[in-house]
């Protein structure tokens, strides 16, 4: 799998999305077809996210560490790898040191 570099023919929503103090930033990016993304980046921290849609997580840059929720295990996911999250349920994410830059996909 390679990393998404950019998209083409997308609107961007200018108002940024920003949790936690500043810690978690993106936008969000809306396709001619109707799907939405957001791209954003994680400062160092842990961090918990709650789902209303299904979500495909790609980290692009970075890594950070991911527990589901219901779980009590952390798994590492790095620049090019990618998890997914159910619909109405959660997510913990930590990074440890620099920033996780990530494109998130709305099921």
């Amino acid at each position: 799998m390679h990393a998404v570099e950019r998209f083409d023919d997308v609107r961007v929503l200018c108002k940024a999305n920003i949790y936690f103090n500043g810690k978690v930033v993106s936008h969000t990016i809306l396709f001619k077809d109707g799907r939405k993304k957001t791209v954003g980046m994680i400062f160092p921290g842990s961090f918990t996210f709650n789902t209303e849609a299904p979500e495909r997580m790609e980290i692009i840059a970075g890594s950070c560490r991911v527990k589901q929720a219901g779980s009590d295990r952390w798994t590492p996911y790095g620049a090019g790898t990618f998890f997914l999250v159910p619909g109405k349920s959660s997510f913990e994410i930590a990074v440890e040191e620099g920033i996780a830059e990530y494109v998130c996909s709305f099921e």
